[in-house]
């Protein structure tokens, strides 16, 4: 019997800490959505240029991301099309994605770099 309430108590740590887990999950997706939302008003077509490759799947995350919460932006491949690999080359990035923002080079998707640079050329 003395092991009765020791199960009790994980059993109650353990819902706490599913709660927890949840409650996190919730609070996160709601973050995101208001991102996307802030992001979304903030741009304008031709503001978020994004220099992809057809093999990043960052590239691929931070399409879907952007196309999903109807963000504006344009993108070009640096192995179909000689002028984006032109200009990934005279940005000198280092890898894929890289951005324009604004004029502004960006290397890699940040959200939080996307609306600072948008609030702050505003």
């Amino acid at each position: 019997m003395s092991t009765q309430p020791g199960r009790r108590s994980l059993g109650v740590l353990l819902g706490l800490v599913l709660l927890a887990a949840a409650g996190m999950q919730w609070w996160g997706a709601g973050q995101e959505q208001r991102q996307g939302q802030r992001l979304a008003a903030l741009a304008q077509q031709g503001d978020i240029r994004m220099v992809s490759s057809e093999t990043c799947i960052y590239c691929g995350a931070a399409r879907r991301w952007m196309t999903e919460h109807r963000v504006p932006f344009d993108e070009c491949f640096i192995e179909r099309d000689a002028p984006c690999q032109a200009l990934y080359d005279a940005t000198g990035a280092q890898g894929t994605p890289t951005l324009l923002v604004r004029g502004q080079v960006q290397l890699g998707f940040n959200v939080t770099r996307l609306l600072a640079t948008l609030e702050a050329r505003g």
